[in-house]
């Protein structure tokens, strides 16, 4: 996504994403659901919440999160029946991922070189999808490079790229099978998935 203002932008479009699919699943899905018996939640703002906090939400409910890491299975559950109780709402953004965290292009704040300008998106309890605003200057891109141990001369594909100039831009990973396997409380993505693979089945 070009040409945007922050991260924010984002998460914005994620959030008229998700509210038109579950409006439109509601509409054209009704039998089916009512078969399965889901009852769908259609999001409108999706709270907003930074790492930082969620640790301090954790810790006062006796989970400790050590500073500068991600949350875990446990701590996005229990940070997903948080929201789900304070805010009425299924979905969350975990803000202010940690720079230690995250890839070489994701884009630090001027205020904290701490952290990232990212997200987590979290659906009743579960992380269905990670984005940022990422790095669009070349200088600072290189410096971020090597922080990571990385030499991006290596990648002159890539590199070119911002060489001649690359607007302020973002993007998501959102994983569909996990927003089906959320949607319908499944219990396991592979009942989301057709054909599933993973290290103990390659085929069919």
């Amino acid at each position: 996504m070009g040409f945007i203002e922050s991260e924010e932008d984002i998460m914005k479009l994620i959030e008229k994403y998700l509210s038109y699919v579950l409006t439109e699943i509601q509409k054209s899905c009704k039998e089916e659901l009512q078969r399965l018996g889901v009852v769908v939640s259609v999001p409108t703002k999706i709270p907003r919440l930074s790492l930082r906090e969620a640790r301090k939400i954790l810790k006062e409910k006796g989970k400790i999160i050590p500073e500068h890491e991600d949350l875990d299975a446990e701590g996005e559950r229990m940070i997903g029946a948080y929201v789900k109780e304070k805010y009425k709402c299924d979905f969350v953004f975990m803000l202010d991922y940690p720079w230690t965290k995250r890839p070489f292009y994701h884009m630090r704040p001027e205020k904290d070189k701490s952290v990232t300008k990212s997200f987590d998106l979290v659906y009743k309890g579960v992380e269905i999808a990670t984005g940022a605003q990422r790095e669009h200057r070349l200088e600072i891109l290189e410096a971020q490079c090597k922080e990571k141990g990385l030499d991006l001369t290596k990648m002159p594909f890539y590199r070119d790229i911002f060489r001649y100039g690359c607007p302020p831009h973002g993007g998501v990973g959102l994983g569909l099978d996990r927003i089906t396997e959320r949607l319908l409380d499944l219990g396991n993505i592979r009942e989301a998935i057709l054909l599933p693979r993973d290290p103990e089945r390659l085929t069919p």
